[in-house]
């Protein structure tokens, strides 16, 4: 992967947090509530909208009654007490932020979770210390693949898009990447295993770990 960024922009679930299989868990266990069975092929339907166009994807496509406002809450109290107590970095993320920051790269998230969620994991697990911005989908209620969530980041950055690497672990993640005009790496997550290669093949660079790359560091300065 190339060195020479000025800026590294991170998707959190999937990505710098393993996350992921809780949303299964908690659509299966929501539509449940209201009688509707899980389809396996919604997390495709719904990868890369942020928590305000999910929220509306339910309500239209499975008839729920409920306000988009009341559906968010429901789902954020469901979700919480997980980000708080099981989600954590995936393995080498801390490392190599703090590697990036040793380095002077600025640092960022761009997300598609609710802020609620987000205090959560960054205030479990720390990893706030290592970013100089932070920004959801849902200050502007247009997720991925649209551009905008790491145009906003990287103008919080004072970065030019052209010299930012993201990283992501889903297909509408990179395609937003790119439409913002960025190079982005795909991080492997058993979540979108099964959408691997077409990952791969979309992105520009692909890792299976952080470890890598703080291998890759190593063996570079050595």
């Amino acid at each position: 992967m190339k060195n020479d960024f000025c800026a590294a922009i991170f998707d959190l679930d999937g990505t710098l947090v393993d996350s992921m299989w809780i949303w299964r868990d908690i659509d299966i266990d929501y539509l449940g509530r209201h009688g509707i069975p899980y389809d396996a092929s919604l997390q495709a339907s719904i990868d890369g909208l942020s928590f305000h166009e999910t929220a509306i994807y339910f309500k239209e496509n499975y008839g729920i009654k409920d306000s988009i406002e009341d559906i968010q809450k429901e789902w954020n109290d469901m979700a919480i007490e997980y980000y708080r107590t099981k989600v954590f970095p995936k393995p080498g993320a801390i490392e190599y932020l703090k590697q990036l920051r040793a380095r002077g790269i600025r640092t960022g998230i761009a997300t598609s979770n609710s802020w609620e969620l987000l205090s959560a994991v960054l205030n479990s697990t720390g990893l706030a210390e290592y970013m100089d911005s932070i920004h959801t989908a849902c200050e502007i209620k247009k997720g991925k693949p649209a551009p905008d969530i790491y145009l906003m980041v990287a103008e919080d950055l004072g970065v030019n898009p052209a010299d930012c690497m993201v990283f992501e672990d889903i297909i509408p993640g990179i395609q937003s990447g790119h439409n913002a005009g960025m190079q982005v790496c795909a991080v492997y997550d058993e979540y979108s295993a099964d959408r691997w290669d077409d990952i791969v093949a979309e992105a520009d660079y692909h890792i299976e770990s952080f470890e890598e790359l703080l291998e890759e560091e190593q063996n570079r300065t050595v």
